[in-house]
Parts: structure tokens; C-alpha cells; sequence
């Protein structure tokens, strides 16, 4: 039961990271109709913002800071420079032109910052562990992500849902053209929700930067991943991205676990984590596979 506990919580975790990622994404996916293999270089460039800014400040907030201006800035950047020329065009020129992007930020972080992957320590104030039941301590920096995935959940809700933008994100979604003649500003909103998916993005890698190795080219791993975790939950749906998110993250975790445990009752220990290490990485696509054979259009996908 502890073991089951502890891989849940590192599901969540996952999920969490996973959900900053993926929400982003589905905002510029769903709302745009752009395909963007640039968003996980917003992850790449949060984090190394934030690592740079911790080692020259000392300070973890400064680099939270740092990972939201860095990311947002340079998703902005991005947006006016080159795909607010293809929201018009064919799907293969986004993936073509956001495919070259990636390959120009991995040169440009590399030249900026350095081929040398920095470190960044957990800062001081989330060291340690919390004891949350008998013979489980967990880590406290692992709840500050799961913590923070949480609030960002409930502050899209609101923004999403409570706010002038957010009725403006979801009629821009039904139908761009009114809006625009109805005189809003429809590319200035378009921006606006480039440069939040991106702060998103760099929210995610400060979180999971002392946590995880950073390095060029962290985002593309994770990319594949976030655009799973869409399709399970919904395109353009964020309730979806929260709960495809989870889906995956536990099915990740709790995967890793048991997988190879269940195959040594009955093959020998090596193949048994051979092919468990295989399974564990076919699981979420196993997962998305059923999802859309009993929803094609994903678990809570937009209305409309």
C-alpha cells in the first residue's frame, strides 16, 4: 500500500508537469489551430533561464521569475516573427517552419548559454521531506509541483471562464472572424495566448529543473508526451488537458512499478525487465489507443 501511495503521488507529480505543458498547448492548438512542435523549446528555455538566474542570484523565486519572462518573451517572439504568417496556411508548413524553430533555439540556448548543461539544486526552502503516513516521508519538493499544478488549474478555470479574455479565448475559438469584426484585436489575443502557453512551458522547467537533468534538447521529449496527453483529454478542451495529464501521469507511475514486477512471476528476471521497460514505454500510447477507440474526439473535448 505504501509503494501503491508513493507511485500515485509521483503520478500526480508527473501529471502535474505534464498539465502546465499540455495546457499551454492546447490553448494555442485549440484555439489557433496551429501546430506548434516549438512549445516544448519554451520548456528548454524556462529552465535554463531559471538555472542562470539562480546560480548568479541565489535566489529560486528570482529564477520562477526568470523562467516566466524568458519563455513568455520568447514565445511572443516567436508568434510575431513566424506564425502569425501561417495561421492561413496548411498544417505542413506549421510543422515544417516549428520544426526548424526547434532546431534554431537548440543552436541559440547552446550559443547563449553555454553546451555545458548548468545545475540547479533544490533551493533550501523545498529540501527535505513530509511525513505523510507511517513509513512514508515524500518529498517536499515533488508537493510544491503537485501544489503548483493545481493552482495553475484553478487559475485557467477562472481566467477561462470569469474573465473579458477568457470569453474572448473561447468566442475567438468558435469563430475568429466575428470576433475580429466585432473590432477586437483578434491577432493582439492571438499573442497574448502565445506568450501565456510559453510562460506555462517556463513555469514547467523551473519546477522540474532540479529535479531533472537540464540539457539541450530536454524539450522534445517531452513534447510527444504533452501532445498525448491532449488527444486523450480533448483538443482545445483545458478540463481535458487536466485529466488526460493525470491519466497518462499515473499510468506512467504507477506502470514503472508494477509492469516488471508482474513479469518476473512469470519469465525470468532479465527478459522480464526487458520487456518490461518496453511496455512501460508503450503504455500511454496503449492508453490513447482505447481512449479513441471509445472517444475519437478525447475524454472532455471543447464544445463546439
Amino acid at each position: 500500500m505504501i509503494l501503491f501511495i508513493e507511485q500515485a503521488l509521483n503520478g500526480l507529480q508527473y501529471g502535474s508537469m505534464l498539465f502546465l505543458l499540455a495546457s499551454g498547448l492546447t490553448l494555442i492548438f485549440g484555439i489557433m489551430g496551429v501546430i506548434n512542435l516549438t512549445h516544448g523549446a519554451f520548456y528548454m528555455v524556462g529552465a535554463y533561464s531559471a538555472a542562470f538566474a539562480v546560480l548568479s542570484t541565489g535566489s529560486f523565486l528570482v529564477g520562477i521569475a526568470a523562467a516566466l519572462i524568458g519563455a513568455g518573451l520568447y514565445a511572443v517572439l516567436i508568434e510575431v516573427a513566424v506564425v502569425q504568417w501561417l495561421y492561413r496556411r496548411d498544417h505542413l508548413y506549421q510543422v515544417l517552419a516549428t520544426l526548424g524553430l526547434i532546431l534554431f533555439t537548440n543552436e541559440a540556448v547552446s550559443l547563449i548559454f553555454g553546451r555545458r548543461p548548468p545545475l540547479m539544486d533544490i533551493p533550501a526552502f523545498l529540501q527535505g521531506s513530509v511525513p505523510l503516513l507511517p513509513g512514508l516521508d515524500y518529498p517536499l519538493m515533488r508537493i510544491a509541483f503537485i501544489v503548483t499544478g493545481a493552482l495553475v488549474a484553478i487559475g485557467l478555470w477562472a481566467l477561462v471562464n470569469h474573465t473579458r479574455v477568457g470569453m474572448l479565448i473561447r468566442a475567438g475559438a468558435d469563430d475568429r472572424e466575428m470576433v475580429d469584426a466585432l473590432g477586437v484585436d483578434i491577432r493582439r489575443l492571438y499573442t497574448l495566448v502565445f506568450g501565456l502557453g510559453g510562460a506555462l512551458c517556463g513555469l514547467a522547467g523551473v519546477m522540474a529543473a532540479p529535479l531533472l537533468a537540464i540539457e539541450i534538447g530536454m524539450g522534445e521529449r517531452v513534447l510527444i508526451t504533452t501532445f498525448v496527453v491532449i488527444v486523450v483529454g480533448g483538443v482545445g478542451s483545458v478540463r481535458g488537458a487536466l485529466v488526460g495529464a493525470l491519466l497518462v501521469g499515473m499510468v506512467d507511475s504507477l506502470g514503472r512499478a508494477y509492469i516488471p514486477q508482474l513479469l518476473q512471476l512469470s519469465l525470468p528476471a532479465s527478459t522480464a525487465d526487458t520487456l518490461g521497460a518496453g511496455l512501460v514505454s508503450a503504455s500511454i500510447y496503449v492508453l490513447m489507443a482505447i481512449v479513441l477507440l471509445v472517444r475519437p474526439n478525447g475524454l472532455l473535448p471543447a464544445r463546439g
